[in-house]
């Protein structure tokens, strides 16, 4: 069996929470990879979600950590396209089952942030986490110390 567990390391970018309004994205730094998956996990939906009471999730990246960019389709694998403001994933229609979802990031910019925006009314959250997978590390020892 191959190691893979070497070669990445694993970070929250949304912290697992039920959530009825947007999250501050944290600035997720690339720095001494050469990949990044981002995974979104999401509960079963608080509410019925249609396209005024919605969650979109919405991926910016940036050189400096000081202006963001949205992604494009072209910096992001796993979508077919990538909605205005960087969105990757949307919420806008009944969520019955908790799901898990992915997206290869090869934009080439350090930092990444993630956004859950809420739309309408939430008067009941829903769980969502999400996580950065780093690879394909360059400096792996330093990484892996935690």
């Amino acid at each position: 069996m191959k190691d893979i567990h070497s070669d990445m390391t694993v970070v929250s970018a949304i912290g697992a929470a039920v959530l009825a309004a947007d999250n501050t994205p944290a600035a997720i730094d690339l720095r001494g990879y050469n990949a990044a998956e981002i995974v979104l996990a999401i509960g079963v939906g608080g509410i019925t979600f249609d396209a005024t009471n919605k969650i979109e999730f919405k991926v910016t990246h940036s050189d400096d950590d000081s202006i963001y960019a949205a992604v494009e389709a072209k910096d992001v694998l796993g979508v077919a396209s990538v909605g205005s403001g960087g969105i990757v994933k949307s919420l806008t229609a009944a969520h019955a089952a908790a799901a898990a979802y992915r997206f290869g990031y090869v934009g080439g910019k350090r930092y990444l942030k993630i956004l859950a925006d809420f739309s309408g009314t939430h008067g009941t959250g829903t769980p969502i986490a999400a996580m950065v997978i780093k690879g394909y590390g360059y400096n792996q020892p330093e990484a892996n110390q935690a």
